[in-house]
C-alpha cells in the first residue's frame, strides 16, 4: 500500500477486504442531519419516531452508508480513490447506539481501466442493515510512471 495513494489497482485481487466501525451517536445524526440538510422527523424527533412502522428515531441510512465510502477512501482501495458508481439496498433500520460495522470486499478487478468493484455491507450485531456494489477508480503505478 502507498501511503500517499492507497492500494495501486496492480496490487489488488479479488477477495481482499477491509472495514471499520463506528457506533452512532445523536451528535452523529444532529451533524448529519445539518450537513446534509435532511431533517426527517424519522431521524430527528422521539415523538414522532414512535408512531413509525420503526417505533422509534432512526438514523439516517446515508449516514451508515457513508461509512462505506470511509472504508473506500482510507483503507480500501485508500487514499486517492474515485467514486464511479454505488448501488445500496437498505434492509433494517439503525438506531442511536447501534454500532454499524461497515465492510467493502473486492470481487473485480479490470487493471488496463483502473477500476475496482466490490461488494458493500453494512452490519449492526451481525444482522445486514445494507448492502450493495460499488465501483471505483483506484490509483495506477503504471499511469503515474508513465505520466513522468
Amino acid at each position: 500500500m502507498n501511503p500517499q495513494n492507497g492500494y495501486d489497482v496492480e496490487d489488488i485481487s479479488v477477495g481482499m477486504s477491509a472495514e471499520t466501525a463506528k457506533t452512532i451517536s445523536e451528535a452523529d445524526i444532529l451533524l448529519f442531519s445539518a450537513v446534509s440538510t435532511d431533517t426527517n422527523a424519522v431521524h430527528l424527533d422521539e415523538e414522532y419516531g414512535k408512531t413509525t412502522m420503526f417505533g422509534s428515531r432512526i438514523a439516517h441510512g446515508m449516514l451508515s452508508a457513508s461509512l462505506l465510502s470511509a472504508v473506500l477512501g482510507t483503507r480500501l482501495p485508500g487514499p486517492g480513490v474515485i467514486y464511479l458508481g454505488q448501488s445500496l439496498r437498505f434492509k433494517a433500520p439503525v438506531r442511536i447506539g447501534d454500532t454499524v460495522h461497515a465492510k467493502v470486499t473486492v470481487k473485480e478487478v479490470v487493471v488496463d481501466k483502473a477500476r475496482v468493484v466490490l461488494d458493500t455491507v453494512c452490519t449492526v450485531g451481525g444482522k445486514v442493515v445494507i448492502d450493495g456494489e460499488a465501483t471505483v477508480m483506484a490509483t495506477s503505478r503504471a499511469r503515474r510512471e508513465a505520466g513522468k
